[in-house]
């Protein structure tokens, strides 16, 4: 899963889940005084702006593989 849509009508431009983004992958559109999704490979699903988000705005895609990380040695 990863971050996969912010719903214009029900985001309030509160920029809680832009705060709550640990990867930096939301961020506040100037124009529109609302809350985008800028860095999408970035997303770390760690679902913290779904959680966060007091409107539901953020929808995840169950559809995104995150890499896996191996570490030898």
């Amino acid at each position: 899963m990863a971050v996969d849509s912010i719903d214009a009508s029900l985001c309030n431009g509160c920029g809680i889940c832009v705060l709550s983004c640990p990867a930096d992958v939301l961020r506040m559109d100037k124009t529109l005084k609302k809350a985008v999704i800028q860095y999408p490979e970035d997303c770390v699903v760690c679902c913290w702006c779904v959680a966060e988000c007091p409107k539901d705005a953020i929808s995840l895609s169950p559809t995104r593989h995150v890499r896996v990380l191996t570490s030898w040695g």
